[in-house]
């Protein structure tokens, strides 16, 4: 049987649904040397900004049981230094998706403005877990309003697909998504991580310099789960679902769950070839239960279920 990978997020054809996410691949250079980075659906690189940023202090990362938290702080070379990375993978021919973040509407607009000199950049994921200078710090993704308005400002500078990333440390989630979508947004991508902190009990302070930081792993998949399955059936544009996904079994669900696409993000520091892994695991799924593209699943759990209720 000839199995039919291929997703479509926005204007991208992937030619399967398995990603690195954002902030856990850094660009491609450390993994390239355990498989050939030419058999992921994308290459999603690490948050860009407009300028360098050096990151937070150390200590930046600590583990947690079924995971761990992160404080990195956005470090990256600022993106001039990352468009010269970025053109690296190009030889693999594979859609690669850039992480853009900054602390105003003018910086990401900045971002975007270099790279779309890019031909290798085929899309954008709009970081907005960032704080919102201007409106007191407030993160722009922490409510519907002005997650819509920088998405309707970043929407006039590029026809390539622009896709969301949305923060779970909201009241509702599903309103910030339908938000998005209004202003413009081609998929959203969910979760990032959950806020979190660590205290060494004999120290007696928190293990992180920044106090607190980003939950991510597999503690986090039942919450990543349900959000993914409230915002996909509350969305007409494609869900990249992420958090927690260690293995296929993980990014099945998540695709019956209703996300079109996965994205793998702390597994690939525990095992680096985890993404083809998925995808092998992937295509085993569809063959052991007879279909033929991976399109057929994508929210069938939640038809399924549909169908019991109107049974009863």
């Amino acid at each position: 049987m000839t199995l039919d990978l291929t997703v479509k997020i926005g204007n991208l054809l992937l030619k399967n649904p398995v990603m690195p996410a954002s902030g856990c691949f850094g660009y491609g250079e450390e993994y390239a040397a355990f498989y050939d980075l030419s058999c992921l659906g994308a290459i999603v690189v690490t948050g860009t900004t407009a300028e360098p940023r050096p990151g937070n202090p150390p200590a930046r990362l600590v583990e947690t049981p079924g995971g761990m938290l992160n404080a990195i702080g956005l470090q990256n070379p600022g993106v001039e230094a990352a468009c010269e990375k970025i053109r690296r993978l190009q030889p693999y021919k594979t859609p690669v998706i850039v992480n853009v973040a900054g602390n105003t509407v003018e910086e990401y607009l900045q971002v975007i403005k270099v790279l779309e000199r890019e031909e290798t950049v085929a899309a954008y994921e709009i970081n907005i877990s960032c704080p919102n200078v201007k409106a007191g710090g407030m993160a722009f993704g922490t409510e519907p309003g002005t997650a819509a308005k920088l998405v309707a400002a970043l929407r006039p500078a590029t026809s390539k697909t622009l896709i969301v990333k949305l923060s779970p440390n909201v009241t509702d989630i599903v309103a910030v998504a339908k938000a998005v979508e209004t202003a413009g947004a081609d998929a959203v991508s969910l979760i990032n991580t959950l806020l979190g902190m660590a205290i060494d009990v004999e120290q007696r302070r928190p293990v992180l310099a920044n106090l607190t930081g980003g939950l991510s792993g597999p503690a986090v998949k039942p919450v990543a789960l349900r959000m993914v399955w409230q915002v996909s059936a509350a969305v007409n544009i494609p869900v990249i679902g992420m958090g927690g996904i260690s293995n296929a079994e993980d990014a099945v669900s998540f695709l019956l769950a209703g996300a079109s696409a996965v994205a793998i993000g702390a597994a690939n520091f525990r095992n680096p070839t985890v993404c083809p892994e998925v995808i092998a695991g992937i295509k085993d799924y569809l063959l052991r239960h007879g279909f033929q593209s991976v399109r057929e699943i994508t929210g069938l759990a939640r038809t399924e279920e549909e169908k019991r209720r109107r049974a009863k």
